[in-house]
């Protein structure tokens, strides 16, 4: 099988160029399987797939992509650590179901996205939930599962470098799916993913359309999870996803107050 696509170039490297190459594009190397999940997850969408339906093969998707079966099986594994696929034995590959067993429409009958008390409960209930799920992770995540992580930390970097906000809030929650799956308990991987989508919900408030002035510390909030996942240090890891979440809803409130009192004490916030 011919591990090169039809322009000649290989995602069997361990990095690759962004786009534009040169010594200035060497900051912007990214691992082969990474660009793999993504066209993976590209294909789902061109592809018109919902939760379900099946995938090609490993072997299917490597042809199509134009690289190996074990770049395409790294990707498998960030993807299937993320919660975007699932790879069941004997049967194959299949885009995952979304919705989860704590569905976010049982809840959404009640959450108002624009009552600020509902968001700060909100707030209040994820602190909660991300700081169990980080502290269970740092004692059960499996080697797929930190990749994952890892992952999600570069793409946040990346995407506040390039101020690509679509990026940085697509890995953002790819980081926080990824620190809830390394749980293994599906009932806070639903949880964490359902409380986040009904944050999203709230953007109506306008805080995910740009990047803040917290953007970049969101970065670094990130992995100071990972790495005290990654330690084993399960106190740590809990301790630092709440500093994250206080100053995530903190941002919160400072663009409220913006909005409502015409001020701004923070900068500017996502």
């Amino acid at each position: 099988m011919n591990d090169t696509s039809a322009t000649g170039t290989s995602l069997e490297s361990d990095r690759l160029t962004a786009p534009g190459g040169g010594a200035e594009a060497g900051r912007d190397y990214r691992p082969g399987y990474e660009l793999v999940a993504e066209r993976i997850l590209e294909f789902i969408a061109e592809s018109r797939l919902v939760p379900g339906d099946r995938l090609p093969t490993e072997n299917d998707l490597a042809a199509r992509l134009g690289t190996s079966r074990a770049v395409v099986r790294e990707a498998v594994k960030i993807l299937s650590a993320l919660g975007r696929i699932r790879a069941h034995k004997g049967r194959g590959l299949f885009v995952s179901d979304d919705e989860g067993m704590l569905s976010a429409s049982r809840w959404g009958g009640f959450f108002r996205p624009t009552d600020l008390d509902h968001i700060f409960m909100l707030f209040e209930f994820r602190r909660i939930q991300e700081m169990a799920a980080a502290g269970i992770a740092a004692t059960s995540a499996t080697p797929a599962e930190l990749r994952a992580m890892e992952v999600a930390v570069e793409m946040c970097r990346h995407g506040f470098a390039q101020g690509q906000v679509d990026v940085f809030n697509r890995a953002d929650d790819d980081f926080h799916a990824a620190v809830a799956a390394a749980s293994h308990n599906s009932f806070l991987v639903d949880a964490v993913r359902d409380a986040r989508r009904l944050q999203r919900q709230s953007s109506a408030i306008g805080t995910l359309d740009r990047l803040s002035a917290h953007s970049e510390a969101a970065v670094e909030e990130h992995a100071a999870i990972y790495e005290a996942v990654r330690d084993g240090r399960p106190e740590a890891a809990a301790q630092a996803t709440a500093v994250h979440l206080d100053r995530t809803l903190e941002d919160y409130r400072q663009e409220i107050q913006r909005r409502v009192f015409g001020r701004q004490e923070g900068g500017p916030v996502r």
